[in-house]
């Protein structure tokens, strides 16, 4: 066991160990991490493809060691500063890793998801600078019988493992040649990641040291009010922005971290039950799935004094469920926000006031972060029964969408980014999000609070969404826990307040269309409706 213990941080330590006053460049955080907390541990839940004779816990030093040593590799194979790395491979910690690795060597790393299909692959393949790819076998093999032509769209492809014939084995060039970490300017492009695709194609976001750093400023000030520091649980999808901030706040301001994959039930529970977390941050609907473990008698949450949850708003029942299973004064925070954006608005909850939540409620801009306002939809004043576009400003916007411009700046008001979502303010200011502008039904307030509501009344529902049926009616499509049959009586009691809501469509929650990072794919669950599901 590490000797290393999170404490009280004195705020002139945090600003020292910031990450570059101007840009963060995530080649070099583990290196600098590593000088002044080398010993600080980081567990994982799984073992890393990359680097198998590691094991499930490193120490920052270790950590930095390793990137030092795969950008080694990946120099040795021809990647080069300024091109492209595309890494699409099994979703693990290997993925940070690999990236992390190329912007070591002054390359752009693109993190495309494992869930994307072929045809996806492809075609994002295409609309980059023939960039290299580094992928495993298994997921070589699905691409190429996809249709998918490494040789025609790529420099060349890298090998995690077995890759297979044409593939330069990663393996086979440890011991290569020291290179100097590069860093590129504020501006330039720095990682690559892309959007959810729930409408559609994925567009890439293309992210720089500069938007990268302002996006921590929230953050930073939000730990500056935090006396002492714990034990960061992180659940999150490994290639996705946020990953990158996370663990960046995780190294260089001294929280150990726990880096976990198996987001089941039961693997959480043990794995929580067994390392005590301080805060954990996760995805919406994986605190969703986590809600049954507040009744577990490992008691796997009652350590937690944060919890810290992004990408969607989140449901009160949820909020309440997992502060009452802590031990301690909790606190949860909801952040709202997107991949081109970064953290735009939030706000707490505590255990005492969370039976008012109101899941509408995504909270206010944070210090040091983005402005945001309404823009009425039909030059009215935004309000609750009209309300207006979402917009934000600040630096910390994505640069663009590589390869689509146009598209990117169709987004832009006058230096306000467009967020596609519909809201309203409060006459204390909060910012209220009602739903995607693409999403809304009309004869619908809002399809997020028609769902808080159900889910709020059937606690045997572990998810419902409200989507377009075949006639445009809005269909609620249920998914109870253990697939157990709904309960029509309960159903019709919980709905009456909404008698546009068509009759519901059960299935099972495993067949639920989602993206990586577990949003709902609600356009593909209209058109399966259409077709019959």
């Amino acid at each position: 066991m590490s000797s290393y213990k999170p404490g009280r941080t004195p705020r002139r330590a945090a600003t020292r160990t910031s990450p570059h006053r101007h840009g963060l460049y995530l080649g070099v955080v583990p290196e600098r991490a590593a000088r002044v907390r080398g010993a600080m541990p980081l567990v994982l839940d799984h073992d890393l493809d990359v680097l198998p004779e590691a094991g499930r816990r490193l120490t920052v030093r270790r950590l930095a060691d390793a990137v030092a040593d795969l950008a080694n590799r990946l120099a040795a194979a021809g990647v080069r500063p300024g091109g492209q790395v595309v890494i699409c491979k099994a979703p693990n910690f290997d993925l940070w890793l690999l990236a992390t690795a190329a912007e070591r060597v002054g390359a752009v790393p693109v993190m495309l998801s494992h869930h994307l299909d072929p045809g996806s692959v492809a075609a994002l393949l295409a609309r980059l600078d023939r960039p290299h790819l580094i992928t495993d076998g298994p997921r070589l093999r699905s691409l190429t019988e996809g249709g998918v032509d490494p040789a025609g769209l790529t420099r060349g492809v890298i090998g995690v493992g077995d890759a297979g014939p044409g593939a330069v084995a990663l393996a086979g060039l440890e011991g290569a040649v020291p290179v100097r970490p590069v860093l590129r300017g504020l501006d330039e492009p720095a990682l690559i990641t892309h959007t959810s695709g729930t409408t559609g194609l994925p567009k890439l976001v293309v992210h720089t040291p500069r938007t990268m750093r302002s996006r921590l400023r929230p953050q930073l000030f939000l730990l500056g009010l935090m006396r002492k520091r714990g034990t960061v649980a992180i659940h999150l999808p490994f290639g996705h922005s946020r990953t990158f901030a996370a663990l960046a706040l995780c190294l260089l301001q001294g929280m150990p971290a726990l880096l976990v994959k198996d987001g089941s039930p039961d693997a959480a529970a043990a794995f929580f039950a067994a390392r005590r977390p301080w805060l954990i941050e996760a995805l919406p609907n994986s605190f969703l799935a986590w809600e049954e473990l507040a009744d577990d008698a490992r008691r796997p949450f009652a350590s937690v004094k944060y919890f810290s949850s992004t990408f969607d708003a989140i449901h009160p029942r949820t909020v309440r469920r997992l502060l009452h299973a802590s031990a301690r004064r909790a606190q949860f925070f909801q952040i709202y926000g997107q991949s081109e954006v970064g953290p735009a608005a939030g706000r707490p909850y505590y255990r005492g006031l969370a039976r008012w939540m109101d899941g509408r409620c995504v909270g206010y801009p944070l210090p040091g972060s983005a402005r945001v306002r309404l823009v009425g939809r039909d030059g009215g004043r935004p309000s609750r029964r009209n309300p207006g576009f979402i917009e934000v400003r600040w630096d910390g916007l994505a640069k663009t969408y590589h390869g689509e411009q146009e598209r990117y700046d169709a987004q832009l008001h006058d230096g306000w980014w467009r967020t596609g979502d519909v809201g309203y303010r409060t006459m204390f200011g909060c910012l209220h999000l009602l739903d995607r502008e693409f999403d809304a039904i009309p004869g619908v307030s809002s399809n997020l609070e028609v769902e808080d509501h159900l889910l709020d009344e059937l606690a045997e529902l572990a998810e419902v969404v409200v989507v377009p049926g075949p006639g445009a009616e809005a269909v609620p499509v249920v998914c109870t826990r253990h697939d157990e049959p709904l309960d029509r009586e309960r159903w019709h009691a919980a709905t009456a307040a909404y008698p546009s809501l068509a009759d519901p469509v059960q299935i099972p929650l495993a067949e639920l269309p989602r993206t990586a990072t577990l949003k709902t794919r609600r356009v593909e669950l209209s058109r399966r409706l259409e077709a019959g599901l």
